[in-house]
């Protein structure tokens, strides 16, 4: 596990950014943490380094937002409102969770992924690369951010 610290949501998009600069097809990074810890704002910073001009926001109602004018499609799904892995497979996004044709990006990942802290990842292979990623509010703007990568 990795641990870095954000000082502003400037910070929190900007390392964002770094992950979507190298992404490859098929990335899963699921972010976990409370409301407001800034998972929307990493995403931005993902989009940006994929090099999406979309607007970036949350898909809290609409489960899931398809950025296409990157280098890679994004799919950003927002699994807050959905409590079980089976309302997450009847809502039809388990396939994007292995092998996406582009990245996926999980707001509220431990639903699908398994109980946070420690990041126990429930399924015992994935074909892809999978990053699970932890964001804590350590204060009105300062962010911890723990990562640990799975998978390829």
């Amino acid at each position: 596990m990795a641990t870095v610290i954000s000082h502003s949501p400037t910070e929190t998009e900007a390392f964002g950014e770094q992950w979507g600069r190298v992404a490859q097809s098929g990335w899963v990074l699921g972010l976990s943490g409370d409301l407001g810890a800034g998972k929307t704002q990493l995403v931005k910073g993902v989009a940006r380094g994929l090099g999406a001009v979309d607007r970036v926001h949350s898909p809290t109602f609409a489960l899931i937002n398809q950025y296409d004018s990157g280098r890679l499609p994004l799919f950003h799904l927002d699994l807050y409102r959905l409590d079980t892995r089976e309302q997450i497979v009847g809502a039809g996004l388990e396939p994007y969770f292995y092998q996406p044709s582009g990245v996926t990006v999980v707001e509220w990942a431990e639903r699908w992924f398994g109980k946070k802290p420690g990041f126990r990842v429930q399924d015992a292979a994935f074909p892809g690369h999978v990053c699970l990623i932890l964001i804590e509010a350590l204060g009105d703007t300062e962010r911890r951010i723990t990562y640990e990568n799975f998978g390829a």
